[in-house]
């Protein structure tokens, strides 16, 4: 079973038909450690080597952030475009065959920013993917539920460009990681509407094994929270991931001939098909920053955000 909801006919015609958009994706974990910012650095590497032109956006704040497992560090970011200080060209980074943006700062100060930076910040990002097939997201997740004594709980995603966007959830292969996955997926389902969740196991032995994660996570939020789980792909244990960072490269680039580029360079190309929100599928990536910009204004949801990134 690749599908907890059958084959949607309709959907992967209207996805065919859309394929020129700029597709956003943002990839989330339910916890820390289970090797989220190493898949999108992949896959970003695996879509460029297809031929894709990709946008990556870094959420989270350093260390051991997106930039620096590759090396870099970003002498402008979205927040300085923002703030009138830089232009965008000036806060992208080029690596590995594809841009990276830092949005930390921008996210966590976006709700103090004044109407023309907004502006400045939706023109910005509107621009950078104006040119991008895809763009990656490596979403922020707090550790909130530790904050409040929660021990267990799994970790919450930001007001991010998640809000929007097609997810791709990445489900270690251990009992703890699928339950923390679980609970993030229900979380956005109950809180966020979302339906629909594009499914990688990480650190399966071999497929059956992923599948099994899989269909049995499929089946309890099927029948829990009626949304729809969607089999992608899963990456198997391979020691040249982590040499591959440790040269601050990609495996698809270091090691092509590795079991697991060849499992992200799988993965990448059914990402292309992962079905897109509704407010993506209408407005692209503007949408997804008016909506979150919506998200933020709104009190109760701002104060869990500053309580959850220490912000003031």
């Amino acid at each position: 079973m690749r599908s907890d909801g059958g084959a949607d006919q309709a959907e992967g015609l209207r996805r065919l038909l859309v394929l020129n958009q700029t597709q956003v994706i943002t990839v989330v974990a339910g916890k820390a450690g289970v090797g989220r910012t190493s898949a999108t650095i992949n896959l970003a590497a695996a879509l460029a080597r297809s031929g894709k032109d990709v946008l990556v956006l870094d959420e989270n704040h350093g260390p051991n952030n997106l930039l620096d497992r590759i090396g870099l560090s970003a002498k402008h970011d979205l927040l300085d475009v923002a703030q009138g200080k830089y232009g965008l060209c000036e806060a992208i980074n080029t690596t590995n065959g594809f841009g990276i943006l830092s949005t930390a700062r921008a996210m966590q100060a976006l709700a103090k920013l004044d109407q023309a930076a907004q502006q400045r910040l939706e023109n910005a990002l509107t621009e950078a993917s104006d040119g991008a097939d895809v763009v990656l997201v490596d979403a922020a997740l707090s550790a909130l539920g530790q904050a409040e004594g929660l021990a267990g709980k799994s970790a919450a995603v930001l007001p991010s460009l998640a809000s929007g966007a097609a997810l791709l959830v990445l489900v270690d292969a251990t009992p703890s990681g699928i339950t923390e996955s679980y609970a993030l997926i229900k979380r956005l389902a109950l809180k966020n509407a979302r339906q629909q969740f594009g499914i990688a196991v990480n650190r399966a032995g071999n497929e059956k094994a992923a599948m099994t994660v899989f269909e049995n996570m499929a089946k309890v939020a099927r029948r829990n929270l009626s949304v729809r789980l969607e089999y992608l792909g899963y990456i198997p244990p391979d020691e040249r991931l982590k040499c591959a960072m440790q040269l601050g490269k990609s495996v698809v680039e270091a090691f092509p001939d590795a079991a697991s580029a060849k499992s992200y360079l799988e993965l990448s190309q059914k990402l292309l098909y992962l079905p897109m929100q509704r407010d993506e599928a209408k407005g692209g990536i503007s949408a997804i920053i008016q909506n979150l910009m919506r998200q933020v204004s709104q009190p109760a949801v701002l104060t869990r955000y500053c309580e959850a990134s220490g912000a003031g």
